[in-house]
């Protein structure tokens, strides 16, 4: 039954010329309608309109970060241009207005533009919440600056790591190695690029 209704409302939909768009009540309207006629003894779901709230930043406006270590807290609310941060599926692109969201972070290079400047992090782990207004939550395990990193240190640990790898003889030893690795790698490409 549900579908016969949800069809007839995406073929009403497909009618519309692009003129009579003005005079067609919101999408939540007419969904609401369709579940009436369906479904009037069930109470109406709330849509995914009901939930999103109007942007209110400008493009010209600025991101509010939060960035906080274990240990210490960078910064509390910076205004910002823009973030780069190592999300596990890959870069992520922080600007004003950007769509709420919650971002596993990966060892490597985080990057806070402010007014031309580039400061630069490298952050072991952690997450990062995006709010829909304009704030940014980024929350790090460890985060060294890398101007503080010693590109002959981190040559070494990887030389010491590929060696405990190699001659790991359990899981646990193996597991520690290639996480150590791991990070030591993601540090070396930091300091590259």
């Amino acid at each position: 039954m549900f579908r016969r209704g949800a069809a007839r409302l995406l073929l009403h939909r497909r009618r519309l010329s692009t003129t009579d768009v003005r005079t067609v009540p919101a999408a939540d309207d007419l969904f609401a309608a369709a579940w009436r006629r369906i479904a009037p003894n069930v109470d109406l779901p709330e849509t995914p309109l009901a939930f999103r709230q109007p942007s209110t930043t400008s493009a010209a406006s600025k991101l509010t970060i939060n960035f906080n270590s274990r240990y210490s807290s960078r910064f509390s609310n910076k205004q910002v241009d823009m973030v780069v941060a190592p999300g596990v599926a890959g870069q992520i692109g922080i600007l004003p207005g950007h769509v709420a969201s919650i971002s596993e972070l990966k060892p490597g290079l985080l990057s806070i533009h402010e007014d031309g400047e580039v400061m630069k992090y490298f952050i072991s782990s952690g997450f990062a919440f995006v709010h829909s207004n304009s704030v940014i939550e980024i929350f790090a395990v460890e985060a060294v600056t890398i101007k503080q990193i010693d590109p002959a240190s981190v040559q070494k640990g990887l030389a010491e790591f590929t060696q405990k790898l190699s001659m790991a003889s359990t899981d646990a030893e193996k597991a520690e190695a290639q996480i150590a690795l791991d990070v030591l790698t993601s540090l070396d490409s930091s300091l590259a690029g």
